[in-house]
């Protein structure tokens, strides 16, 4: 089954893991459209797809924007007649903002931005999509938390408050759409070579020892590529995880399952 001819709208979709996503789902046959603030990238990726024989558009979109939300899910439904799965993957980092990171240093303009972003543009895509879903036979949600959704991170207040936000709000829409035959799930990846994860690391006082404490405790020795990703988001969205609702999926390397580092198990991280 998979996800062939299935709908995607895929939030920060023009680079990481959004274009991850992006590249497998139409390469397995299914239609999406590329939402995201970044127009070049979002456009240059589209090209990409369409010229594999694929189909795909790019809208862009400010995930804060109400009436941007708005007009991105009527233009997914213009596109390909109605949306199956929604793949809220916007998101960013407080580093991306600011190099004051400390509590006492941050700005609530900073900390309201990032929960802007990575809550509240969670909900309104949400909201707006769900029209077109109740339409759907295979209807999800699915939702990008982070291993900061669980475990306390240095220099991450902002951004481990909303991916944990994510996660609980992703159980709550679960509890409310099931009614509608909508289901919604939340993962939660580790250490994903992203822009994200690189202005993080650039933003550290010592960023190889960051890197070493990112990486380090993986049980799988190395960094995560967004495709390692993109294939749980095209496995929940498709019919074979019918029966996945309301859950919280790790996808980390094994970072969370164990307190230590590789070096402790005679092993190093590659590259």
């Amino acid at each position: 089954m998979g996800v062939d001819g299935l709908r995607f709208v895929i939030t920060g979709g023009a680079v990481g893991i959004g274009a991850g996503t992006a590249r497998l789902a139409a390469a397995r046959g299914a239609r999406v459209v590329v939402a995201d603030l970044n127009d070049d990238a979002g456009e240059a990726l589209v090209q990409e797809i369409c010229a594999t024989g694929q189909e795909a558009v790019y809208q862009h979109c400010d995930v804060t924007d109400e009436q941007q939300v708005q007009a991105l899910m009527q233009a997914a439904a213009d596109a390909f007649g109605g949306i199956d799965i929604l793949h809220n993957n916007a998101g960013i980092h407080e580093s991306m903002l600011t190099s004051q990171l400390s509590l006492e240093e941050m700005s609530r303009d900073t900390f309201e931005k990032v929960m802007g972003v990575n809550v509240t543009g969670v909900w309104l895509a949400a909201k707006y999509a769900l029209p077109f879903l109740r339409e759907s036979d295979n209807a999800s949600i699915i939702n990008a938390g982070s291993t900061s959704s669980l475990s306390g991170y240095p220099q991450c207040q902002a951004y481990g408050a909303s991916k944990g936000a994510v996660m609980q709000l992703s159980k709550m829409l679960a509890v409310d759409l099931a009614a509608d035959g909508i289901r919604v799930n939340c993962y939660c990846p580790g250490s994903i070579h992203t822009q994200i994860v690189d202005k993080f690391l650039e933003a550290s006082p010592d960023p190889q020892a960051m890197l070493n404490t990112m990486t380090l405790t993986h049980l799988v020795p190395r960094m995560g590529q967004p495709a390692d990703v993109a294939e749980l988001v095209c496995f929940l969205a498709s019919p074979e995880s019918k029966f996945v609702n309301g859950a919280v999926w790790t996808i980390d390397g094994g970072s969370l399952a164990w307190r230590g580092t590789l070096d402790i198990l005679g092993m190093e991280a590659q590259a």
